[in-house]
């Protein structure tokens, strides 16, 4: 049967999307001779928190996921971020397939609340790999055989590509989500005061609270 390996060449924003989505342009090398007819390609793409350094700024945004800094020992660890798919067309010897990874701008998502703290630097992200491989047996008739668990591939994505895409969906736009009834009570609030935005209604929240923190 084949032995797939499996490269990152790069990761870039995709433009045009329904929603926001990271392309990752992934390379496919068959060791062995033969045809590859196709592979139906499945990958867990997780976030390796745990394989960089952060700056002081950084640590105080990731307390929300992690907790204090001092307990980073036992609790710095990965993060799904997404299941995704893929066809692999038939070639021999390899080829590139890109993967659409989908991305969120609702911080209640982990990835979402992962990449928002961290603005510079390097991600280290892991593709963890299965799925089925059809390709020539030994007589020639279609066989199929399954990717082995222990196929993967690591890169470095810039975090910067994850803000350029969200600047590019959600230009000086963050999501907020919040209960119903919060937002009942936010609605009734901006109705009262006759506020066109959401945002007036709460710049003059965090006015009168600050205001209070003063008095």
């Amino acid at each position: 049967m084949p032995e797939l390996a499996f490269a990152v060449e790069n990761a870039e924003p995709v433009p045009f999307c329904v929603t926001p989505t990271i392309g990752v342009r992934l390379r496919v090398t068959n060791r062995l001779e033969g045809r590859v007819h196709a592979v139906a390609l499945d990958c867990q793409v997780r976030i390796d928190a745990q394989r960089r350094r952060y700056r002081d700024d950084e640590r105080k945004r990731l307390a929300e996921l992690f907790g204090e800094p001092a307990r980073w020992s036992r609790t710095l660890r990965s993060l799904l971020w997404a299941h995704v798919h893929a066809s692999v067309p038939p070639f021999e010897g390899e080829t590139s397939v890109l993967l659409h990874v989908p991305c969120t701008g609702d911080f209640n998502v982990l990835a979402a609340k992962y990449f928002n703290a961290v603005d510079q630097g390097a991600v280290p992200v892991s593709l963890l790999f299965s799925g089925t491989v059809f390709h020539a047996g030994e007589t020639g008739a279609l066989t199929v055989a399954r990717i082995p668990w222990s196929a993967e591939a690591t890169f470095d994505l810039p975090a910067s590509v994850w803000h350029e895409l969200l600047d590019l969906y959600y230009p000086n736009t963050a999501w907020l989500t919040v209960r119903m009834d919060a937002f009942e009570r936010l609605q009734a609030y901006r109705a009262e005061r006759g506020l066109l935005t959401w945002e007036q209604a709460l710049d003059a929240l965090l006015a009168g609270a600050a205001e209070e923190t003063r008095s």
